[in-house]
């Protein structure tokens, strides 16, 4: 099961390319409520709709996760060991949540290939 990182769905929303290749990663596919919530911004901040993005989101086969509370908790675990990489809140709730479900966290994010974090699959994407 392939967990999303908010940089994927955002090269492919917008064309980006070699994005075509990154729509074998959406099938049933899981993305956090905190990187639903960064794709959402930063099609505002381009100057786009939040309603027209969540639109587009939603006919992907991605299936969004409540940030709960159990979630919260491992995202802030995973920040020393990810302080070094500067990894944002939503990368590390993307990794906390490939961790729970035992899923592959995918991302367009060269920095995460420098991660070692045990028991976390991590698969940077090579556009």
């Amino acid at each position: 099961m392939y967990v999303l990182d908010a940089s994927v769905l955002v090269a492919v929303m917008k064309a980006e390319p070699g994005s075509e290749k990154l729509l074998r990663f959406f099938n049933g596919s899981l993305m956090s409520a905190v990187n639903h919530s960064e794709v959402l911004q930063k099609f505002a901040q381009l100057g786009g709709s939040v309603e027209n993005a969540a639109t587009l989101i939603s006919g992907f086969d991605i299936h969004v996760v409540p940030f709960d509370l159990k979630l919260s908790a491992e995202t802030a675990s995973l920040w020393p060991l990810t302080r070094h990489n500067g990894l944002s809140l939503g990368d590390r709730s993307c990794l906390a949540l490939a961790d729970a479900m035992t899923g592959i966290a995918v991302t367009a994010d060269t920095a995460w290939a420098k991660l070692d974090l045990p028991g976390i699959a991590i698969h940077v994407i090579d556009r």
